[in-house]
């Protein structure tokens, strides 16, 4: 699984510098973080209301495009689906209870 966010990390941080009319992800660099926040609140949405409609297919649709669009956000801040990996690592087997408390402190 990681072989492919891996791979598409690597397209999106060589898009970062491609003309913006060259790819829907270069002109998404070009328009700055708030189109990219613009998008992922529309995917967001677009996800919740896959889920609301219960149709599976709907769902993984939607939720890939969340997920692209986020990857999307972690290039242009310059960071990689292994960062996120390795944070999700760190919380494996932690309460999410404890895990919430921890960050209150």
């Amino acid at each position: 699984m990681s072989d492919v966010l891996e791979r598409l990390a690597a397209v999106l941080e060589a898009r970062k510098s491609a003309a913006a009319d060259s790819s829907y992800v270069a002109s998404l660099y070009s328009k700055g973080l708030d189109a990219i926040l613009k998008k992922i609140g529309e995917e967001a949405t677009e996800t919740v209301l896959a889920a609301k409609s219960g149709d599976r297919a709907k769902i993984v649709h939607e939720t890939a495009d969340l997920w692209f669009h986020t990857l999307v956000l972690l290039a242009q801040q310059g960071l990689k689906p292994q960062d996120i990996l390795s944070e999700l690592e760190r919380r494996f087997g932690v309460s999410g209870h404890e895990e919430k408390a921890a960050r209150s402190k």
